[in-house]
């Protein structure tokens, strides 16, 4: 087992992300916490996002053209990903645990878990989309 020396800047990364909603990127966590740690680089927060995703503790999403955003929120849930913006919200919906079975069905390995995107316009795009046709 690996032994992880604790990290104020990591503790600092997570509780930020962890206060979020809004699934924010390296680059807002980064302007954000330097806040509090103006002397922490963009590469530490992008090292400790990553070591918090291999410890399971977070979460990344990739949205596609090298944009990667961070979920505190381990839990299974599904995302919706704005075509517009790319801004990344969560979807409440009940829990498809039923594709496992389904797609186990055709399949000699074993499945644990799968991941659902869901793409299209944010209900802001969708409402500045309404506005840009009224002109």
């Amino acid at each position: 087992m690996k032994v992880i020396k604790h990290s104020r800047q990591r503790e600092a990364i997570f509780k930020f992300l962890a206060s979020r909603k809004d699934h924010p990127t390296a680059e807002f966590i980064y302007t954000n916490v330097k806040k509090d740690y103006p002397k922490i680089s963009l590469g530490t927060v992008y090292r400790n996002l990553a070591l918090l995703e291999e410890l399971g503790e977070i979460q990344k999403i990739s949205c596609g053209g090298g944009v990667e955003h961070f979920d505190a929120d381990t839990s299974p849930h599904y995302h919706f990903i704005c075509n517009k913006c790319k801004s990344v919200l969560d979807i409440e919906m009940d829990n498809m645990d039923f594709l496992n079975t389904l797609a186990a069905t055709n399949f000699d390995g074993i499945i644990e878990r799968h991941t659902a995107f869901f793409y299209g316009l944010c209900p802001k795009c969708k409402n500045d989309n309404k506005n840009e046709k009224n002109y």
